[in-house]
């Protein structure tokens, strides 16, 4: 009985909210701007495909010890990452820490890219 209702309440994952580039960029425009997380490594944010203009770099597995100053910076939050994978775990990692208004670029910088 005990663990019938133990699985009754318990809470459900946070599911990522998703955005694509033509939004993302027009937010990018608005004023606060949204703050671009990029989750990749260094070596991957300096790399090949490079980075958005403004994104912070926060590796996935430091971001625990971001979130209070994200928190702090009372914008939205973009989280993004090569393809959305990791991006969608940072999101869902900061939504349940009560974060509002944090989104996933689909496709990450990949897609981003691609677009021009």
């Amino acid at each position: 009985m005990l663990a019938a209702l133990a699985r009754l309440f318990r809470p459900t994952p946070l599911e990522p909210q998703w955005l694509d580039i033509a939004t993302l960029r027009r937010r990018l425009a608005d004023d606060p701007a949204p703050l671009v997380v990029d989750v990749r490594g260094p070596d991957e944010f300096d790399g090949p495909l490079g980075h958005i203009e403004g994104a912070r770099n926060i590796p996935l597995a430091d971001l625990a010890a971001h979130r209070g100053e994200l928190a702090a910076a009372g914008r939205p939050i973009g989280c993004v990452c090569l393809t959305d994978k990791r991006s969608a775990a940072a999101a869902t990692q900061l939504s349940a820490a009560g974060l509002p208004d944090v989104t996933v670029l689909r496709g990450g910088m990949t897609a981003w890219r691609e677009e021009g």
